[in-house]
């Protein structure tokens, strides 16, 4: 059984300070502004960007986004509650199905991994496409691998096939890429997965396309997936191994149990072979894409926390892999100096200095390792992962602020209520979108360098000037 009161504080812990900071980066606005406008036109079948038809992305972001909207949040908490309420629900969907699967201990561990990653706690606090398509599509990964009773099999595919017909509406075809490798051992449930996602997903593609025409099928389809794939037009263009590197990153501070997924031991049980191939599968496929992000690779978390997980399990003098884990977290609070410089002009330029603070991580460590050594390794993990949690409540205590005066538009915004009667003059679109989300409108360019007044950017920060 879940261990329920595990719920309570990854739920304190995913929430706090959910508003503490406004719209990062060009996408987190962008989206909030399409489930906006749907709460208000009523208009729940084409998404509008400041009133242009936008199918970048099917709607299933957009639609929590206007549900939060509809629901009186304030604009952040309208955007990323929901994402918060997706993330702790399939944690307890993951714990259950691996703690029937495999034993309630080994599901403790694969779940305090997964919950504490930093991927997964990062994605489920930022109001983006891809936490919700990859909790959608684990849950039919979950329930075709694990729900194997023979009086469950019929519910069995329906079920996986609605969730993967959520995923589908999250983000497009990648999971249908993603699951399509299940469909072989489906055996005779594929068909009622095909079906049941075709009739949860295939509504709202032939309602959009009806209404719209071809311009939702060239973009959609054409743009946003063979294009995004096979050409460097969208501009996110990274190396074939750009994502061995994301991956260890988006691991952290569980990384150091990396290497032994190189011991051929973890492999002797079938359903870690279909879990490490799934994930090896995966990653080629992100990797084979012209155009690359980190948040490509969440979907491979959930199963790769499984099988590091048994690989802890079966591993050698576990407290000393632990204590590793628990050691990174020395790294965090210097991590945390760099973000804000980092995310406005990119991490080679933030300066780094170690932060003294983070040495209190080392009584963790050593806590972790004692408690690994008298053999409570599961108490041991959950250890790392409340370390973890500690660092990420800093994070949000320490730098949150800092990101609000200069990285998020929220704060400049507040601050200079006369920017709504500007134009912009050279703005990344990062800060674009979320000076048109605060604005309410979009924002004009300025037709010539001395119209005004004028949003421009000035020693990397928003400034407004005036007429000249």
């Amino acid at each position: 059984m879940f261990r329920r009161w595990l719920i309570f504080p990854l739920l304190v812990l995913y929430v706090l300070h959910l508003g503490g900071v406004g719209f990062l980066g060009p996408d987190e606005p962008r989206y909030a502004s399409i489930g906006r406008e749907m709460s208000r036109s009523g208009d729940w079948i084409t998404p509008r960007l400041d009133g242009e038809p936008w199918f970048e992305k099917p709607p299933l972001t957009y639609w929590l986004t206007a549900t939060g909207h509809l629901a009186h949040l304030p604009d952040e908490w309208a955007a990323r509650l929901p994402d918060v309420l997706l993330s702790v629900a399939f944690l307890v969907l993951f714990y259950v199905k691996a703690a029937r699967e495999f034993s309630p201990r080994l599901a403790t561990t694969a779940t305090a991994i997964l919950a504490s990653s930093a991927g997964w706690m990062a994605y489920s606090f930022a109001a983006l496409t891809d936490l919700p398509m990859t909790a959608a599509l684990n849950a039919a990964i979950l329930i075709t691998l694990f729900e194997t009773k023979p009086d469950r099999g019929p519910n069995r595919g329906w079920m996986a096939g609605a969730f993967l017909g959520f995923s589908i509406l999250g983000k497009g075809l990648v999971p249908v890429v993603l699951f399509a490798p299940l469909l072989l051992i489906a055996r005779g449930k594929r068909w009622r997965t095909i079906a049941a996602a075709v009739l949860v997903a295939a509504p709202w593609f032939v309602l959009c396309w009806l209404r719209n025409g071809n311009a939702f099928w060239d973009d959609l389809f054409w743009k946003q997936h063979v294009a995004r794939f096979l050409t460097p037009n969208l501009e996110h263009v990274q190396p074939f191994w750009y994502y061995v590197p994301v991956l260890l990153a988006g691991l952290f501070p569980w990384t150091p149990l990396a290497p032994l997924l190189a011991r051929r031991k973890i492999y002797d049980d079938v359903r870690v072979r279909l879990l490490a191939a799934w994930v090896v599968y995966g990653l080629v496929f992100f990797s084979a894409a012209k155009n690359k992000l980190p948040g490509y690779l969440l979907p491979l978390l959930p199963a790769l926390a499984i099988v590091l997980a048994v690989a802890l399990d079966k591993a050698p003098r576990k407290q000393w892999w632990l204590a590793a884990c628990a050691a990174c977290l020395i790294a965090l609070p210097t991590a945390a100096s760099l973000l804000p410089v980092a995310l406005v002009s990119g991490l080679s330029r933030a300066p780094l200095a170690f932060a003294p603070f983070g040495l209190v991580f080392a009584a963790a460590a050593l806590a972790v390792w004692w408690l690994a050594r008298s053999g409570q390794t599961e108490i041991a993990a959950l250890a790392v992962a409340l370390a973890a949690a500690l660092g990420v409540v800093y994070i949000k205590v320490s730098t949150f602020p800092q990101l609000e005066q200069t990285v998020s538009v929220r704060g400049f915004w507040r601050a200079n209520q006369a920017a709504g009667a500007a134009c912009v003059d050279n703005v990344s679109r990062a800060w674009q979108y979320g000076l048109n989300y605060y604005a309410g409108r979009a924002l004009p360019e300025c037709p010539s360098p001395d119209s005004g007044p004028r949003v421009v950017v000035r020693d990397r920060r928003l400034v407004v000037e005036p007429v000249r």
